[in-house]
């Protein structure tokens, strides 16, 4: 049997994505995927690519959404269209459209890509340790829709490791802001005393806890939570000594809060404009301060246009955490370090990979000729041949076979292609450890 029939193609990895230095926010939304949605999306996906076993992982957070796919080497380039056009359709826009905000890349940088946005390199907040878990989540989400593969699986498993090698090795989490800190830093630019202001929460999530541990050490006059899943609400607001509300709460009591943070994962908006303008009416036009950190929106954006609403998305609280990311900069080349070594690790991981089937085919081919050979010596045996001549016969039937294919490639090779395989069958073959007989040789490789 040839070489090449049990060659497995090189593999490849390629991300697919768009974040908040290509998309603006409601793209970005448009793209988003709720955890309930990553299963159908990612099979939807495998029937659009036409493989068989294909590998493919989504991340989808406020700031980002990535699509990782591990294939063949050359059928990538087959598949990168075919990724790009069913991304674009799940926000209903073009291929083209998504192209102009998106980036597409392979191999080494895919994997640098996947590490930086591990380790917090690539987040609107510099080192912010967020994103971890967010992938981490995917990952389980790949794995549980039988889409996470061999290669997607080592991928993430060594940007999980460098993340981690870079928030002990490095400063890069240091003097940090997050979102949540940004957000109360702007609600005390708008109201004189934080102590005065009643705050409603919007959602149950971690980034809706966090925000409020900030308002908390704040101690604002009340606080309170409103969640899809009441007990899970009241849970959250009795931590902060708060009042639990429904979503469907909202309307009639939202012109009792002064600051609002929202942050959920509904496809729509919560919070819309006529429920605004009715609270405006009843608070006789004292400011609100509201917070949209969702991705989709959970507030209207039209309500940015009325006076007395002071309305910050995502993207508004950008230049404040960057303004901190700039004292981390000097922990940046630190970090990239740690990552180029991750990099060549995988690199390295890949190729080896890509020998596995050639090396587990040469075992059987190896395997099947010994079961010949034997066959054939206990049969001399049966027939009362000399114990010694039987042994030569094996040994001899045994070579034959091992050097058949590779001498009949020696005569049948001429000129240069001719020296280049006997360099390579030298190498194989006339090491001084297997002429020596050493446990270096073919045997002690095999039962490593």
């Amino acid at each position: 049997m040839s070489q090449a029939r049990f060659w497995n193609p090189e593999l490849s990895v390629f991300a697919l994505g768009l974040n908040h230095t290509t998309a603006p926010l409601d793209l970005r939304g448009r793209l988003a995927f709720a955890p309930e949605q990553m299963a159908p999306a990612l099979h939807g996906l495998r029937e659009r690519l036409r493989m068989a076993v294909p590998e493919a992982a989504l991340v989808s957070t406020c700031n980002r959404t990535e699509l990782y796919v591990a294939a063949p080497a050359e059928k990538v380039s087959e598949l990168v269209r075919p990724a790009v056009d069913w991304l674009a359709e799940q926000g209903g826009i073009t291929g083209g459209q998504l192209l102009t905000h998106s980036y597409v890349m392979e191999d080494r940088l895919a994997a640098r890509h996947a590490f930086r946005v591990a380790a917090g390199l690539d987040s609107m907040v510099l080192g912010e340790p967020q994103i971890l878990g967010q992938m981490k989540q995917a990952v389980r989400l790949a794995d549980e829709a039988g889409t996470l593969g061999t290669t997607l699986h080592q991928l993430f498993q060594r940007s999980f490791a460098v993340a981690k090698e870079v928030r002990t090795s490095t400063e890069i989490g240091a003097h940090s802001i997050s979102m949540a800190a940004a957000a109360v830093r702007l609600a005390g630019q708008l109201f004189e005393d934080l102590q005065k202001v009643k705050v409603l929460f919007v959602g149950a999530g971690e980034m809706i806890e966090l925000v409020a541990t900030h308002f908390e050490a704040k101690n604002p006059k009340s606080i309170a939570l409103a969640n899809r899943t009441l007990e899970r609400g009241e849970r959250l607001a009795t931590r902060f000594g708060g009042e639990a509300l429904r979503l469907s709460d909202i309307p009639a009591r939202l012109h009792e809060f002064d600051a609002v943070v929202s942050c959920t994962a509904s496809t729509l908006p919560i919070i819309g404009l006529g429920a605004v303008e009715s609270a405006l009416k009843a608070r006789r036009h004292r400011p609100m301060f509201m917070v949209d950190l969702a991705v989709p929106r959970d507030i209207e954006p039209e309500i940015a246009q009325l006076d007395d609403v002071y309305l910050y998305t995502v993207d508004d609280l950008s230049t404040l955490v960057q303004t901190a990311g700039e004292k981390r900069q000097a922990a940046v080349e630190q970090a990239e370090a740690i990552i180029d070594a991750g990099v060549q690790s995988f690199a390295h991981w890949l190729d080896q990979r890509a020998a596995v089937p050639l090396i587990q085919a040469l075992n059987r081919q190896a395997d099947d000729w010994g079961a010949i050979e034997m066959a054939r010596a206990r049969r001399a045996l049966a027939r009362g041949e000399s114990p010694e001549q039987v042994l030569e016969a094996l040994a001899r039937g045994l070579t034959n076979k091992m050097l058949h294919g590779t001498l009949a490639e020696l005569h049948a090779a001429e000129g240069e292609q001719r020296q280049h395989l006997a360099d390579t069958v030298s190498r194989l073959f006339l090491r001084q450890g297997i002429r020596g007989g050493s446990a270096g040789g073919p045997g002690g490789e095999r039962g490593r």
